[in-house]
């Protein structure tokens, strides 16, 4: 079984297993206590921290660790929220932000605090100017991550960070994704990451906050961890997330150039041997070991499925994986196709030969799936008023898109059709199908169910 999705949880790293093992008979005691034991476990935890620590770029005293990295998130930006208070209950964040921080700023919200979301652009990369553009006079924090989950684009940390210390804003920086190649370059005032995403065990999360940030911990405090993550610590499992990230770290530029070089076959292999591909994310500025793509009349699910049973581990933000029938907000914010995506993340060691067994499977998968769908129920198509209506309510994608596709030809060009859907997803998807096949997307209107959605044909 290849496993090529290390971008939700990289494997075990053998130099975390190893700490693991050793410190679960050295650091079980309570660093806070002065015996034998307790001084034991503190020498541990110390130890961990300055590794970690070395490996952020920051001060000792300036990083906790959290039970998670999506608990890093929360914590971070309500201390940072709280400790602006006067300034403001102003966030900003940027459209394509882990759930974690999406989450956080709902809550600011239902609050009655403000957020602005800064667009990204197609290839989901943020402007550093539009972040200028959202600062106020009230904005308490602003979020940027440093390279996206979904589909792996780098964002410009560093001039995002210049813009908002010139107008003395803290940026609070998700470091989830790329920590384990290399430090977070700029002058950003806070930073999270978690251990599970570099080979390090689940349940450990960093939280950097840099000295003269003001921070205010919500909820209970206590004396562990700054008062920034209160209880025992998980000793072995720090231990084991500090010493992954430390041997990663020594692995990192070999391996970056041996993945991008792996990923750049899947780039320039895929829309190649799979027809009405759309491959997403910035083509330079993204991680080493990700590439993520959308076919055409795919159910991202049933995609998902044929890989496994190939004997591939892979996942998708495709809407119709989801429990919501949505497409992924990142895809979504992007603007591009969101049916049949499936995302490639290779981890630590991936094998070239398994990237070219991917690639010879795939399109017997893809083929294999649309198949199946290439006979849906028949959707029903009648004139109305010289418009081709295609009425498919209740069906969800990718079958509003195939059977656009099916009748286009039925039209002159410069001829209208009108697809009736009542799934999200198309909204997304129509808009980007045209332009994959070079036709005209004129818009949506309301309909008396669902919404439509009018396409002119141009070739």
């Amino acid at each position: 079984m290849a496993y090529f999705d290390a971008a939700s949880a990289a494997p075990l790293h053998p130099i975390a297993r190893q700490a693991l093992q050793a410190s679960l008979d050295e650091g079980w005691a309570d660093p806070a206590r002065l015996y034998r034991e307790g001084r034991r476990a503190r020498v541990l935890l110390d130890a961990a921290r300055e590794a970690a620590a070395e490996a952020v770029g920051c001060r000792p005293d300036e990083l906790a660790f959290t039970s998670s990295g999506t608990r890093a998130v929360h914590t971070g930006i309500a201390g940072a929220l709280a400790g602006r208070r006067r300034v403001g209950r102003h966030l900003i964040v940027s459209a394509v932000e882990h759930s974690s921080v999406l989450h956080s700023a709902e809550l600011l919200e239902a609050a009655g605090g403000t957020v602005t979301q800064v667009a990204v652009d197609r290839a989901g990369l943020v402007d550093p100017a539009a972040y200028g553009d959202a600062l106020r006079g009230d904005t308490a924090l602003a979020c940027l991550q440093s390279a996206n989950h979904e589909v792996g684009t780098e964002q410009p940390v560093g001039a995002v960070a210049e813009v908002c210390r010139e107008a003395g804003v803290p940026l609070l920086v998700d470091a989830a994704q790329s920590l384990g190649w290399g430090p977070v370059e700029g002058g950003w005032s806070l930073l999270t990451a978690s251990a599970h995403k570099w080979g390090g065990p689940s349940g450990v999360g960093l939280l950097v906050v840099r000295k003269g940030v003001r921070f205010a911990a919500q909820g209970p405090v206590d004396e562990r961890e700054s008062g920034r993550a209160p209880g025992f610590e998980n000793i072995p499992a720090i231990v084991a997330a500090a010493a992954s990230l430390r041997a990663v770290r020594a692995e990192a530029a070999e391996e970056a150039v041996r993945l991008r070089e792996l990923t750049d076959r899947i780039r320039a292999g895929v829309p190649r041997l799979v027809s009405d591909v759309e491959v997403v994310g910035d083509p330079v500025r993204r991680l080493p070991g990700v590439v993520t793509f959308s076919c055409l009349y795919v159910d991202g699910e049933a995609l998902l499925h044929e890989l496994d049973r190939e004997g591939f581990s892979v996942s998708s933000g495709s809407s119709c994986t989801s429990s919501t029938l949505t497409p992924s907000h990142v895809l979504r914010a992007m603007g591009v196709l969101s049916e049949g995506n499936v995302r490639v993340s290779l981890p630590l060691g991936a094998a070239e030969e398994d990237v070219e067994r991917f690639l010879t499977v795939l399109p017997g998968a893809v083929s294999a799936v649309r198949e199946k769908l290439g006979a849906p129920v028949a959707s029903e198509v009648v004139r109305e008023e010289n418009v081709l209506v295609v009425d498919s309510l209740g069906k969800r994608c990718p079958i509003p898109v195939i059977e656009l596709a099916k009748v286009i030809g039925d039209v002159p060009v410069g001829g209208l059709v009108r697809v009736l859907s009542d799934d999200e997803a198309a909204r997304l998807d129509i808009p980007a199908w045209c332009e994959m096949r070079n036709q005209e997307y004129v818009g949506e209107e309301p309909a008396d169910q669902g919404t439509a959605y009018l396409i002119r044909r141009a070739s």
